[in-house]
């Protein structure tokens, strides 16, 4: 398959998954851009992987967690983008809501919550996607749950709304 023919079919997955990564259409699409531009240079040798799409959900994981590095000044504000059809205002407001609390979370953090629920890969796959052991998987899940716990009861206390 060419590098063309790979983009065509599967380029509306990979910018849904950065955007679930980024919480940020703009961001997404930058995101996807740069990592596509590196891999159309390589995509004689990533074609030939058995999976490329697991290898450029890779890639764009590791742009989205270097990207802080290159871009200080940018801070990511995570927009909500209503999905296909109707949208029911509880729906978009909870939506909204865990998008909000998904930002306030360090990058790893978040994307091992993506990555586990979004891609519903596993913590070996997920390891393999960060390039760090299963176990610091499982803590980076803990320490984000954890916050995203915390952090709702918290404000729930002082009264304030998500």
């Amino acid at each position: 398959m060419t590098f063309d023919e790979w983009a065509r079919a599967r380029l509306p997955v990979l910018v849904r998954f950065a955007a679930a990564l980024t919480g940020d259409r703009g961001l997404a699409e930058d995101v996807v851009q740069e990592v596509l531009a590196r891999a159309y240079r390589r995509w004689s040798r990533i074609g030939s992987l058995e999976q490329p799409e697991a290898y450029l959900r890779r890639m764009v994981t590791n742009e989205y967690l270097s990207w802080r590095r290159r871009w200080s000044r940018v801070t990511p504000i995570a927009e909500v983008e209503p999905g296909p059809g109707e949208d029911h205002a509880e729906e978009h407001a909870e939506r909204d809501a865990l998008r909000r609390e998904l930002a306030r979370l360090p990058r790893r953090q978040r994307a091992v919550l993506v990555l586990r629920y979004y891609e519903h890969l596993t913590d070996n796959e997920i390891a393999d996607v960060l390039d760090c052991p299963p176990g610091t998987v499982r803590s980076l899940a803990s320490r984000a749950l954890h916050a995203l716990r915390v952090g709702g009861r918290i404000r729930e206390l002082l009264g304030e709304q998500p």
